[in-house]
């Protein structure tokens, strides 16, 4: 009888990564059309003579805390 607890407890695990999976494909969807949704608005605004706003990932923004940085 205890064999049929474990495959309870088994299904029930599979069950519940399933919907997590599902879950976290819905949300990485939805940021991506955010993404793409924001890009299309950038270049909107480029075309108006507008300059668009830098991104999160530039260089310029972020300081440099690399220890070996080079000769750049």
């Amino acid at each position: 009888m205890a064999k049929a607890g474990k495959a309870q407890k088994s299904a029930a695990r599979s069950e519940r990564l399933s919907a997590a999976l599902r879950e976290n494909l819905k949300r990485r969807r939805q940021q991506a059309k955010g993404r793409e949704q924001g890009r299309e608005r950038a270049g909107d605004r480029a075309e108006h003579g507008e300059t668009p706003a830098p991104e999160a990932g530039s260089e310029a923004q972020n300081p440099d805390f690399r220890r070996n940085r080079g000769r750049e």
